[in-house]
């Protein structure tokens, strides 16, 4: 489980649209809600779940697509980014492990803790 945890963690700095490709990974009756930039990748919140794309070697043509289904996750939490805090963070609990999601200030936590709500309640 250590391996996957140290796997599982982003940083998402600020939205952006969704992007082109990700309509090609859609299933019937999902719907992308918003888009993130990250550091050198995009992820994409649907109703459904969580795609994050992440480009790998110094071309960045090798792209590894993660998906976290709503479905299994358990729990989640969030934490809004303090007076010195440089990232917001939410924290989800899955049948695959738990990670952390990192959020820019420039990032509204509660649009996604909504988006997150919706899906899982």
């Amino acid at each position: 489980m250590a391996e996957l945890n140290a796997m599982m963690g982003w940083t998402f700095l600020q939205e952006i649209d969704v992007p082109d490709s990700v309509k090609d990974l859609l299933v019937d009756g999902e719907v992308a809600k918003v888009a993130y930039k990250t550091v050198r990748d995009t992820a994409v919140v649907t109703n459904k779940r969580i795609i994050i794309s992440d480009k790998q070697g110094l071309t960045g043509k090798k792209v590894e697509v993660y998906t976290i289904p709503f479905a299994s996750i358990n729990m989640y939490s969030t934490e809004n980014a303090g007076t010195f805090d440089a990232n917001a963070e939410i924290q989800l609990w899955t049948r695959a492990g738990n990670f952390k999601l990192n959020l820019n200030k420039k990032v509204d936590i509660r649009k996604l803790d909504k988006i997150i709500a919706e899906a899982i309640l």
